[in-house]
């Protein structure tokens, strides 16, 4: 899924919005691809809330989630990041982004049942 997504420049407001609901929409089939387990989407959005793009604000505890999630899956890159990630984060945070994590897994367990 992280070659579907977009770049710009902002070279025109209409380019612009335009490429901004093509991002927003990109992140919306990643969460809808996550939702359904896909390994390959919870990095993405990793990346994405790690590095503040394709729409993703920058969120450390969202983007450490992802990584935890991708990383239990068996994505091997994950972990890493995940690693990185935390680097730059308190404890505090990182036992937030642990708890949203669990609180997924509970959750996809609760639709798949």
């Amino acid at each position: 899924m992280t070659s579907a997504w977009i770049h710009h420049n902002g070279i025109n407001d209409t380019a612009s919005a335009a490429c901004t609901q093509a991002e927003d929409l990109l992140v919306a089939e990643c969460l809808a691809a996550a939702a359904d387990g896909d390994i390959s989407a919870y990095f993405d959005l990793g990346v994405a809330y790690s590095t503040a793009s394709h729409g993703a604000t920058c969120d450390l505890i969202e983007a450490h989630k992802w990584f935890n999630l991708a990383a239990v899956a068996g994505h091997e890159e994950a972990a890493h990041c995940r690693a990185e990630v935390a680097d730059e984060m308190t404890a505090r945070e990182i036992a937030e982004a642990q708890r949203r994590a669990r609180e997924w897994l509970s959750a996809s367990m609760r639709r798949a049942a």
